[in-house]
């Protein structure tokens, strides 16, 4: 099987720059509905490291007062009062936690909740484009990727920053000279780690596309229609290989993402430990002796621990966040995808629709296209009457069914029902009006009964039972062990073809549109079958507007219309009988 193709040097290109343009603003929006929140957790912060700047002095106390004079009442509240502040800043600790997780969560969950309702509202070209694999990981490895990100990064920066400043605040009162040997360390550290941040966001973004392929090939390879293909093809091996070499390079790509840097950044941890060291060794020399009681020293090489724990943590934040950015970017991606068929801004509402539907000078084009798929369309359906439209492979007839659902709309001409174009009603709506039954049958990996209540959450099981008996398909569900309790499998495997599009003609049926479009929906089955199946659509299309878009010409003899496409035009229209006795393209579709 061959290999998934690289990515293109002129797309890594536009991720780069995608992941350069994100906009923290954009980003700080996310967080905007829980600012309150955030708030109470900062103040937190803040009381912690205010009172956590006690711990210090109360040591210098210990050594310099209480143990020397043998002082055991002053002793004694010092310990106190060092057990105190550990308490108080632990239960700090959980307040922050608990408050900044719950955000970071909630932020997570609209993350995910805005990408997925977006993704359902594009255009279904979008998923032709891209792939199943590289949608999923999207929403689940680079949201998954930023949660650590999203839920402890505000908080610890607020609670490193603050510490820091505490903390500086606090040595400068014990000895600003010493003070001034701790900042010469900072302007190097900042310098290294936004370099740092550079490698770790530009590898960031060749993991998660590596992460993409790989979920591609699981979900191409382990699929039941991919199972299927490599056993019948011999391709097993080739897909394990291919596997293989895209968990080896996500393998590198890891090991050096997380390596990157860590040599600079493991340098100037022994100079943070070596700086303390060399305060105590200038400390002991004799010209400098007695210069700082030794309760000062201690506690100043412990502010200054406190000082190097959290600058280390802000720079590997700082360092994190960079990284981060190229996730945003490829999530911010898909937000910012346009949306080809929206919602109306002022919304019509058909109540009662009669299903009177006009086709009128519709054309329409799928993006990249060299031609047109379907070229001044104009044909009418009264209400409760039958189209059929038929022509050869590629004719447009398929196309003509989806912008009548409102998958796309046309660039030019109007589709309405009952006066009403198809824009200016919800997407809702026409999802009640209009039912489809195509010749590609999806089944949910569920129950029988869950398939059908999918289209009507609220469908008693009489009103199930008299759908799956209208589709023909109630004596076979039956029969199964557990009825309509039984798992069809993925995509419905459990079922033959014929049997998965009854059930889907059953499933439309229960939602009981004006309007049905029948994409090959009797193309899996046998003739016994479909003569069976037909006699329920004509019993259940009385009273409603039905286009059938077929093949096979024995199933649209009846209609009340019927069309002949040829390259997206109508090039004929008549009854069955007037086709045939004009000799034309319809009469020559029959006699082949």
């Amino acid at each position: 099987m061959p290999r998934t193709p690289e990515v293109s040097r002129e797309e890594r290109a536009r991720n780069r720059e995608q992941a350069k343009q994100v906009s923290l603003r954009r980003i700080a929006r996310l967080f905007a509905p829980h600012r309150h929140s955030l708030a109470v957790v900062v103040a937190v912060i803040v009381a912690s490291s205010v009172v956590g700047m006690a711990s210090p002095f109360l040591l210098r106390a210990v050594i310099d007062d209480a143990l020397p004079h043998r002082d055991v009442r002053l002793l004694v509240w010092l310990a106190a009062g060092m057990v105190a502040v550990a308490a108080v800043t632990a239960a700090f600790g959980v307040v922050q936690t608990w408050i900044s997780t719950r955000v970071g969560q909630l932020v997570m969950h609209r993350l995910r909740t805005d990408v997925f309702a977006h993704l359902q509202r594009l255009s279904l070209g979008f998923f032709t484009r891209t792939r199943t694999g590289e949608v999923q990981s999207r929403i689940t490895n680079d949201i998954g990727g930023m949660q650590t990100v999203v839920t402890s990064t505000a908080t610890s920066i607020a609670a490193n920053v603050t510490t820091v400043v505490a903390s500086a605040v606090a040595m400068v009162a014990l000895s600003w000279q010493l003070s001034l040997v701790t900042l010469v360390v900072l302007p190097p550290s900042v310098l290294l780690s936004r370099r740092v941040a550079r490698v770790r966001r530009r590898l960031t973004a060749e993991r998660q596309r590596e992460l993409a392929d790989l979920n591609v090939t699981i979900e191409e390879g382990l699929s039941i229609d991919g199972v299927t293909l490599a056993r019948t093809l011999g391709t097993g091996d080739a897909l394990v290989s291919r596997f293989t070499d895209s968990s080896l390079r996500l393998t590198d790509l890891e090991l050096r993402s997380q390596l990157a840097g860590r040599w600079w950044m493991a340098t100037m941890s022994i100079v943070f430990a070596a700086i303390p060291a060399l305060i105590y060794l200038g400390a002991g020399l004799p010209w400098t002796a007695g210069a700082l009681s030794i309760g000062t020293l201690v506690a100043f090489t412990s502010l200054q621990a406190g000082v190097f724990r959290p600058l280390s943590s802000l720079l590997d934040v700082g360092v994190s966040i960079s990284a981060s950015l190229a996730l945003f970017a490829r999530i911010f991606e898909y937000q910012d995808t346009a949306i080809d068929v929206e919602e109306p801004e002022h919304p019509v509402d058909l109540p009662a629709p009669r299903g009177d539907l006009r086709i009128s000078h519709v054309t329409f084009a799928y993006p990249g296209a060299d031609r047109e798929a379907l070229h001044d369309v104009d044909l009418t359906v009264p209400a409760g009457s039958t189209l059929a439209v038929v022509g050869e492979t590629g004719s447009g007839k398929s196309t003509l069914g989806s912008l009548v659902a409102r998958l796309h709309d046309p660039d030019a001409g109007r589709i309405t029902v009952d006066d009403v174009d198809l824009r200016d009603l919800r997407l809702a709506d026409l999802a009640r009006i209009v039912g489809v039954v195509s010749q590609d049958t999806y089944l949910l990996h569920a129950s029988v009964r869950d398939n059908l209540r999918y289209a009507k959450p609220d469908a008693t099981d009489a009103e199930i039972e008299a759908a799956a008996r209208g589709a023909q398909i109630h004596h076979v569900i039956a029969d199964l062990p557990e009825g309509y309790d039984t798992v069809v499998g993925p995509r419905g495997h459990r079922f033959s073809g014929g049997e998965r599009q009854r059930l889907a003609i059953a499933r439309t049926l229960l939602r009981d549109p004006r309007v049905l479009v029948l994409d090959e929906a009797t193309s899996a089955l046998d003739t016994a079958t479909e003569r069976a199946v037909q006699e329920a659509f004509d019993t259940l299309a009385h009273g409603r507007t039905t286009i059938t878009i077929a093949h096979r010409l024995s199933t649209v003899r009846e209609a009340d219309r019927i069309a002949v496409l040829d390259h997206g035009r109508v090039v004929e229209s008549g009854t069955h009988a007037d086709l045939v006795s004009s000799d034309g393209r319809y009469a020559a579709l029959t006699a082949a």
